[in-house]
């Protein structure tokens, strides 16, 4: 893609982020002589967009900023997920679209396995029991107690670079570890073995946990649903740091109130915030957290650092990292 044409030395750069000012102090460590806009909240960003050569971006994007950006010649993502962006418009009008791919990846699978291990030992019960004040028997039922991860078995459904890491912290842990990939023979990586979306029906009975860790797909786009829920075990568990619409959240609220499953952790939705009706809210048998598994306090430095470097690339007329 030739879309570094008409990038200046000094390009503007619009930052469309809450945590503008964190980027900003970032990106002035890497590259102090370009000038930049704050934009935290969509009004600013209305304001701006005329101005920006590159834009930084997530949630703010909208398809009708393109029309009020004659001088955009870049649109960096925040996240690592690109099915929010138009990418044959952007490529049509000369636009270069950047991902931030990989500069997470660590930090995510790190959440991801902080929420298996919640699942495993139980920890929603111990939440929902401290709520209620409830001790429970000394000797549990065996079914009642808490999991082992050297005992588990986890299906990793995505295998790149968050899947990846994670299949080989579980593995250091002890656990058997299924990966399910698109192209299965690429290569199981870090899990035990690997299949490809197409036989996940054969692999999720097996698993004690379950653990999304894929793009957003037409094959992933309520990939869980209520038949992936009935064919797991009773006793499993769900965590989702892919994103909400990889599950049907109806069905999974269902399924978590009629203990058809053990019990889910979900970092990701498809409405967020998620919105104060929501059946998540009241079930003690969900752990959330609001979409924060890359948020480590090095999150700004890495984004950064992979805009400076495809700013650096555009100017030199070459393409972005992670290019859409």
């Amino acid at each position: 893609m030739s879309s570094a044409i008409g990038l200046s030395a000094r390009p503007t750069v619009v930052i469309a982020h809450p945590g503008a000012p964190l980027f900003r102090a970032a990106l002035a460590r890497r590259l102090p002589d370009v000038s930049v806009i704050e934009a935290p909240d969509r009004g600013a960003l209305d304001a701006a967009i005329g101005e920006a050569d590159v834009l930084l971006v997530s949630g703010l994007w909208r398809d009708d900023l393109l029309d009020r950006a004659p001088r955009l010649r870049l649109v960096q993502s925040v996240s690592s997920g690109m099915e929010r962006y138009p990418a044959a418009l952007l490529e049509a009008r000369g636009v270069a679209l950047a991902s931030a791919r990989g500069s997470n990846a660590r930090a995510v699978a790190e959440h991801a396995l902080a929420l298996t291990l919640a699942l495993l030992r139980r920890l929603p019960e111990a939440v929902a029991g401290k709520t209620g004040r409830l001790w429970p028997p000394a000797v549990a039922a065996p079914d009642a107690r808490i999991g082992e991860i050297a005992d588990s078995t986890v299906l990793v459904v995505g295998l790149g670079e968050i899947g990846d890491h994670l299949a080989a912290m579980l593995k250091a842990l002890g656990a058997r570890v299924i990966g399910v990939r698109r192209h299965p023979e690429a290569g199981a990586g870090a899990a035990d073995r690997v299949v490809g979306f197409e036989a996940i029906g054969t692999v999720l009975p097996q698993a004690d946990v379950v653990v999304l860790t894929c793009p957003l797909t037409e094959t992933t786009r309520g990939l869980i649903g209520r038949a992936a829920l009935a064919a797991m075990k009773p006793g499993a568990g769900l965590v989702n740091v892919a994103r909400g619409a990889c599950v049907d959240e109806t069905a999974l609220a269902d399924a978590l109130a009629e203990r058809r499953i053990a019990a889910a952790a979900l970092d990701v939705f498809t409405t967020e915030p998620l919105p104060p009706d929501s059946p998540f809210w009241s079930l003690d048998n969900l752990l959330l957290t609001p979409h924060r598994a890359g948020e480590t306090p090095r999150a700004e430095e890495r984004i950064a650092a992979l805009l400076a470097e495809n700013i650096n690339r555009l100017q030199r007329g070459e393409a972005p990292v992670n290019g859409a």
